[in-house]
């Protein structure tokens, strides 16, 4: 069976097309090509900005043009994440989908159902027919996974309205009312390259199949960092013992928790023995710590290696290991407002050696409290400063403050338990969404967020619910019905 088969027809083939078309973040000409083709070929009106936002538009159903005026709105770009052992160019190649039971899932990479469902959604209201609905604008954005280019550079009237619906929640069922903010730091640091000590015996050791995933949603789900614990493993062998460290590598985006990390260590060749002793006694140890919360099959592993060319500077290896170990990491608080929500999180993103002479260390901190945010980048800023890190700050985005009062949230609610029977969750997220920004250019503006059922998002394991994607259709119909 394949995606367009599926039902609703219309909103599967138009995920279909947008799977086609290749739309990581920062890589968007794409996608905003492919969007202003569309709109042509199906005689929507469309306009695009400066920052690459598109916008199309939808006179209101005859006998409602004085209903309030809706805005429906995703982002273009997704996030490019795969498989270790999969061949994948995401500035290129389209995303392979596969239908499994009542899930469609993608072939070693993410599916992009984060947030190209929600921009399915959106085209396939404006080229239907039967619907009913007021006066609508359809906002795509640019780069929401990391920067919010889009909605920071939205301008005054580029789109207007008086309700906004964000299509980019995950779990049907569930109403979002408000999100955390969130900032990323970069710490820069310089090495001196070394000659490899010639008396030593290499290994690359991997850690990798960690569950991964979102860096908001699911960093309260205590799942392993690869980074973090891949360190952890070197600095207990070098509390007593020699090493040289040639190379680290880990992770790859701010918004994903790392799933593998992979580093170039040499030993005394006295000790190798020991050394393999070790590295499987730590792999059974950080398998019983996360058996409830990883793949039961995640790999720990060092394998010989030639020697390479050059280390880096011992001072330097040593810091680097021990300030990634002590990183704040995961969970920082609760929310004290709302039970059962995170406040404030910190994510050991990525250790990159771009340039010889170079390693860049990303962490991403989320909080609904945007003085606990900045609380948490400034520690990562100490730390990484005591080792000689030139620090910067990147991507600040601010929070949305939840609005109980909200009248189209008891809008949401009412069609919800009467298409469905029960009552929807009405909550906050520990994730970051644009609506904070649109209510910073837009006061006043009134907004919910929700969509289908989605899993291990940001992830080479994303999966779209099927069934769940029905009911968000009729959801998100029945709303505009009832607005208009």
């Amino acid at each position: 069976m394949k995606i367009t088969d599926l039902q609703p027809k219309l909103i599967w083939e138009c995920f279909d097309e947008i799977t086609k078309v290749p739309r990581p973040t920062f890589h968007l000409d794409k996608m905003r090509e492919f969007l202003v083709g569309w709109a042509d070929r199906h005689g929507i009106p469309c306009s695009t900005d400066s920052v690459g936002n598109v916008m199309m538009a939808k006179p209101a159903t005859p006998g409602h043009e004085n209903a309030p005026r809706i805005i429906l709105q995703g982002h273009q770009d997704m996030v490019a994440e795969k498989r270790g052992d999969k061949e994948h160019n995401f500035l290129t190649d389209p995303i392979t989908t596969i239908v499994d039971g009542d899930w469609v899932k993608a072939d070693g990479t993410t599916l992009g159902a984060d947030n190209g469902m929600g921009c399915a959604a959106a085209m396939a209201v404006l080229i239907d027919d039967t619907l009913v609905h007021g006066p609508l604008q359809c906002l795509f954005t640019v780069d929401e996974e990391q920067g919010l280019t889009g909605a920071n550079g939205l301008q005054s009237g580029f789109v207007e309205g008086d309700i906004l619906l964000n299509l980019d929640s995950e779990e049907h069922g569930q109403l979002v009312i408000g999100c955390a903010g969130g900032k990323i730091t970069v710490c820069e640091l310089g090495y001196t390259p070394e000659p490899a000590p010639a008396d030593l015996k290499w290994y690359e050791i991997t850690l990798d199949h960690f569950k991964g995933g979102h860096s908001g949603m699911e960093i309260g789900l205590g799942r392993g960092n690869a980074n973090q614990q891949l360190c952890r493993f070197i600095w207990e062998w070098g509390k007593s013992e020699r090493y040289a460290l040639a190379s680290v590598d880990g992770g790859n985006l701010a918004n994903a928790i790392p799933r593998e990390c992979h580093a170039v260590i040499g030993v005394e060749a006295a000790k190798a023995g020991e050394f393999e002793e070790c590295v499987q006694k730590y792999s059974d140890m950080i398998h019983a710590e996360y058996l409830l919360a990883e793949n039961p099959d995640f790999i720990f592993k060092a394998e010989e290696v030639e020697a390479p060319a050059e280390v880096i500077d011992e001072k330097m290896a040593r810091n680097l290991v021990a300030a990634v170990f002590a990183c704040p990491n995961g969970v920082q608080g609760m929310s004290r407002a709302v039970e059962g929500l995170i406040e404030t999180s910190d994510n050991l993103a990525s250790i990159k050696m771009p340039e010889k002479g170079k390693i860049v260390v990303t962490v991403h901190q989320r909080s609904s409290v945007d003085s606990r945010r900045d609380e948490i980048a400034d520690r990562v800023k100490a730390l990484f400063e005591m080792i000689g890190a030139q620090v910067r700050f990147e991507d600040p985005y601010v929070g949305w403050a939840p609005n109980p009062d909200s009248k189209v949230l008891k809008v949401a609610e009412e069609s919800f338990e009467t298409l469905f029977g029960y009552k929807p969750r009405v909550e906050a997220l520990h994730a970051g969404l644009e609506c904070g920004l649109f209510l910073e250019k837009m006061p006043g503006l009134d907004m919910i967020s929700f969509g289908p059922t989605l899993k291990d998002i940001h992830s080479p394991s994303e999966k779209a619910n099927i069934p769940s994607v029905a009911d968000f259709w009729k959801f998100l119909t029945d709303i505009l019905r009832r607005l208009a």
